[in-house]
């Protein structure tokens, strides 16, 4: 060989355990300016090397019957000024660019920062980048494994053959990187490992991969996600000087694949659904629809929350595009889009992050920190820098690149805390000897402290069901530094409660009413979601008490309550209009259920509700603390009745409220009032064109100088049964 090289070197290399290929493969200069090619093509029976712009092949010699070719030229062959045209076992011609030739586009810098854990938009280096070098086109692949002895590209391309696209590794940082020129957008590949220890190979898909093969397959795609044109900057411009904390927040909880199907059962593509799902979100008056896990992931039944593509859309219903333009049809009419993120666990799927290059790499190694017990999924491991970098440039990529609004991030609990569903000596101990998760707790501060730097008007929202303080407080005065909290004790105490016998619910009376003691505590969303609707647990109309009209009473009434009790307000689908079944992600919504009146009835409802919400400040402008709420009677449990007020900024503009949680009416019902006047009814859950009875106030009442306990003034009102009234003074 014109260059020395070793033979061991020679022998790693062709059998595949050299982590350095760019050391023999590619152009090597020579001392007398004369350059040295090689190439290792293991199907070839020949090789020519080819000048850019001519037709002249100058052929190569076979140094290696396991397929290394070298050719030594006259003067310097920079990257892009040729490529090689060879001859396959088989008889076929085929034409290839060299890797080889190629520099990093890791620089320094990245590597120092992704090392630190501080790479906030990794995403943008690593995985596959459609890119342009030296006037050549192809692919940039990049990825982490640091415990790897080799990595390779495999993919059509190349025959799925580890040997021909083995990558470089970065200095000595445990990235791997390889530009392969020709590649374009379309081409199926994954990364084959073969790990230092145990001669553990295994071939992985990309944990960065912009993109997923259709289930059941589950390679990587490389993608073009560049070029998309938006034309929501009006809505992220409005976004951005939104006070999220008192405005409306009206949410509609969706899995896209069972909100509606096909006549055939198949799902509605991402653009079909920005046709179909955004008219209905929009003529129902949401605010924001949340969706269910949209990141690629292998099995329908975990409904997204078993994660194996982070940066991929799943391509169930269409590319990564596709869903741009869902999430764009979305604002230009006004629907704020929140995502559910799972940074909590992710599954065991050979082709995912588990055992990642023959080592427990973005899990725990551990075996009692390393997997969720009541999930069999494993648990990220938040201490180590590049995995916490993963996750929060994941967050910021879908805030940033696909325009979303917020991400609900899912199982907090299962987060911050060590022993979530472990029994005694099942768990590690934290330093201190404490139950808290330190490191995770420390990646939940950054990543929202992250994200409201980064992302301007963007919410975070935290499913965490215990009692850790100051979820969603900032991270300077020693909270978490969430938006906001989904009120989980609010959901049980009052789905308890509507089950009852109203007959037994006057000695239940304080599930209602305790919501209050702590109703501001926190940031809350009320939230009635999927989780209370599936695995036996019945619809929402199913769990009410009572015969067919009670049911849909007591539905009307328990939203009614909700949007006028203080916080955010989250409903899934299906709920709006009474679905009879309890969920399930095989199948749509029963969407049939519209031709009756009762369930039009209630759907007319839940309209209503969203657009009274949305015009009445009282409702929103002091959501969050007790100057926008205030009891008139939290006691008369003998009735099962609770009336309150809702006050906007102006105090002076306020709401009466007042339910009734009997199947008996309450006439000349006397609440006290803080002002004289009289008072609409703007609001009955009982009126004909809601399925009920029209039992009301015929439009208002006078308020009577008769005092009733520290007001006033009072009214003598009538709450239909199972029913709300809410009433605002005129004048």
């Amino acid at each position: 060989m014109p260059t020395e090289i070793h033979p061991d070197a020679i022998q790693a290399l062709v059998s595949g355990s050299h982590g350095a290929p760019g050391e023999i493969l590619g152009p090597h200069g020579e001392a007398d300016g004369r350059t040295t090619i090689r190439a290792l093509r293991p199907n070839a029976a020949s090789l020519a090397l080819v000048k850019a712009g001519t037709d002249e092949l100058v052929g190569m010699t076979r140094v290696r019957d396991e397929g290394l070719f070298e050719v030594t030229v006259a003067g310097e062959w920079p990257a892009g000024s040729y490529h090689f045209q060879a001859t396959t076992l088989n008889g076929q011609e085929e034409t290839m660019g060299d890797p080889y030739a190629f520099g990093s586009t890791l620089t320094d810098y990245d590597l120092y920062l992704l090392r630190e854990g501080k790479h906030l938009y990794s995403y943008e280096k690593l995985g596959a980048h459609l890119l342009e070098v030296n006037g050549v086109t192809g692919v940039n692949f990049a990825v982490w494994a640091p415990n790897a002895l080799r990595v390779s590209v495999t993919g059509d391309f190349n025959g799925w053959d580890a040997r021909v696209h083995p990558m470089r590794q970065v200095e000595d940082s445990g990235f791997w990187e390889l530009f392969i020129p020709g590649l374009s957008q379309g081409e199926v590949y994954r990364y084959h490992i073969k790990s230092r220890f145990n001669n553990f190979q295994i071939e992985k898909s990309d944990p960065y991969g912009f993109y997923s093969e259709v289930r059941p397959n589950n390679a990587s795609v490389v993608a073009d996600i560049s070029g998309y044109e938006w034309n929501d900057a009006a809505w992220l411009e409005a976004r951005a000087k939104q006070d999220h904390l008192n405005a409306p927040m009206a949410v509609y909880e969706v899995h896209l694949g069972s909100w509606k199907r096909k006549a055939d059962g198949s799902f509605l593509t991402y653009r079909e659904l920005a046709d179909e799902l955004v008219r209905y979100v929009k003529e129902t008056g949401f605010t924001h629809v949340e969706l269910m896990p949209v990141m690629e992931h292998p099995l329908d039944a975990s409904w997204g929350y078993q994660v194996t593509g982070y940066f991929a859309p799943t391509s169930r219903f269409g590319t990564p595009k596709d869903f741009m333009y869902l999430v764009d049809t979305l604002h230009q009419n006004g629907i704020g889009v929140l995502l559910d993120w799972v940074p909590a666990h992710f599954p065991k799927d050979g082709h995912g992050l588990n055992y990642f290059d023959g080592t427990h790499l973005y899990e725990h190694e551990h075996p009692l920190q390393r997997e969720h017990p009541d999930w069999g999924t494993l648990i990220f491991n938040y201490g180590r820098n590049e995995v916490r970098n993963f996750l929060i440039s994941n967050a910021l990529f879908w805030l940033k690149h696909y325009h979303c609004d917020g991400l609900r991030v899912d199982a907090v609990s299962s987060i911050i805390y060590l022993d979530f569903s472990r029994e005694a000596g099942q768990w590690v101990p934290n330093k201190y000897g404490g139950r808290e998760n330190l490191e995770a707790i420390e990646f939940l501060r950054e990543v929202n402290t992250v994200i409201h730097a980064e992302c301007p008007g963007a919410v975070t929202v935290a499913e965490e069901s215990t009692s850790w303080p100051m979820v969603s407080r900032p991270v300077y005065v020693g909270g978490l530094g969430f938006t906001f909290k989904w009120d989980m004790g609010w959901m049980h105490d009052t789905l308890k409660y509507i089950k009852l016998d109203p007959i037994y619910r006057r000695y239940h009376h304080n599930q209602v009413t305790f919501s209050m003691f702590y109703a501001f505590n926190e940031n809350f969303m009320l939230s009635l979601s999927h989780d209370e609707v599936v695995h036996m647990k019945g619809s929402l109309i199913e769990k009410a008490a009572g015969d067919w009209w009670q049911k849909f009473a007591t539905l009307r009434l328990l939203f009614g309550y909700q949007y006028t009790h203080s916080g955010k307000k989250l409903n899934f689908m299906g709920q709006e209009f009474g679905q009879w079944r309890e969920w399930s992600e095989a199948r749509g919504l029963d969407w049939f259920l519209l031709d009756l009146p009762t369930h039009q009835g209630m759907l007319k409802w839940t309209t209503d509700l969203n657009r009274f919400y949305t015009t009445q400040p009282a409702l929103y402008e002091r959501d969050l603390d007790w100057t926008g709420f205030q009891w008139i009677d939290a006691n008369d449990a003998d009735h099962s009745a609770f009336s309150y007020m809702r006050f906007a900024k102006d105090k002076d503009d306020f709401l009466v409220v007042a339910l009734n949680f009997t199947p008996v009416p309450l006439t000349q019902y006397r609440i006290g009032v803080p002002a004289a006047g009289f008072y609409r009814e703007v609001l009955n859950s009982d009126a004909a064109v809601y399925g009920g009875a029209n039992l009301g106030n015929s439009g208002g009442v006078e308020s009577q100088p008769e005092a009733w306990r520290e007001w006033s003034q009072s009214l003598l009102i009538t709450v239909p049964p199972l029913g709300m009234v809410v009433f605002k003074r005129e004048g």
